[in-house]
């Protein structure tokens, strides 16, 4: 909701119950759904457009056209163990059962190993199948791996890497393709600026070359002169928020004055 806010795709009908909210691009409208079904109402055109996990894509098995990766709900899907289990690899596991809500991609996972085991989908708990007898292993999303060691569970292979995704319709990709580029820029936009921040500084024209060699911006800074003032010029650069604590006192060193720091909403390469 963040993303789009910020990318000027505001929503414009509001409360808690809403399904489907208008924008201010009469062309756009955004269907709210459970992240599993947004992969099917995209692939069978319902949406031309669908914001989930990989993980949900690749469960349902359908085929998008993955857009963009949105960088955030990072987690991956991995194959785990009680501590006690004797299994050291995924070979280990032959004839046993697997617990999981993700009963597409384990199929193919031990598919690929030429393994047979059982499938056991789970709607939930899945931590706690091996201990109820219930499976051998289990095949569940982790973040951190906090809820797995908490569980004595430990981590036998990494199944699948997942983060949110912008995926589209095949056949909108071609029909709307114009439409489609203009979500793709303004949502892309967004996640350049995160963790970008613009300076803007005076610097005598003597100091100028002190100031570059502390300063480097996605291009190189833009200089331009100050109107009334030869002995000065105006910096400007785009910095990564992490350098800028240490940045303000190097660029003061090296002759730079009337230092301003202003965030950026959006970002166009």
């Amino acid at each position: 909701m963040d993303l789009m806010e910020k990318s000027g795709l505001h929503l414009l009908d509001e409360g808690d119950r809403r399904l489907i909210s208008r924008t201010p691009d009469p062309g756009i409208e955004v269907l709210f759904a459970r992240p599993v079904d947004i992969p099917e109402y995209v692939a069978n055109g319902a949406a031309d457009v669908g914001i989930t996990g990989r993980d949900m894509v690749m469960e349902r098995g359908v085929d998008v056209r993955e857009l963009l990766d949105l960088k955030f709900g990072k987690a991956s899907l991995v194959l785990a163990v009680p501590e006690d289990s004797g299994a050291e690899s995924v070979e280990d596991l032959s004839g046993g059962r697997i617990g999981t809500e993700f009963p597409h991609i384990s199929r193919q996972y031990f598919k690929k190993h030429n393994i047979p085991v059982t499938i056991v989908p789970v709607g939930g708990a899945c931590e706690a199948t091996p201990y109820l007898g219930i499976a051998d292993a289990i095949i569940d999303l982790t973040s951190s791996g906090s809820t797995l060691r908490s569980n004595r569970l430990r981590v036998l292979d990494n199944v699948l890497d997942s983060s949110t995704i912008l995926i589209c319709n095949h056949d909108s990709a071609e029909r709307k393709s114009e439409k489609i580029e203009e979500i793709v820029l303004a949502l892309e936009s967004v996640l350049l600026a995160r963790g970008q921040c613009y300076l803007m500084m005076n610097v005598n024209r003597s100091s100028l070359d002190d100031v570059k060699d502390v300063l480097f911006g996605l291009s190189g800074p833009t200089v331009m002169d100050v109107a009334s003032r030869e002995d000065l010029v105006a910096v400007h650069a785009v910095v990564s928020e992490d350098r800028v604590y240490q940045l303000i006192n190097l660029l003061k060193r090296a002759g730079a004055r009337d230092i301003l720091v202003m965030s950026i909403e959006r970002m166009i390469r």
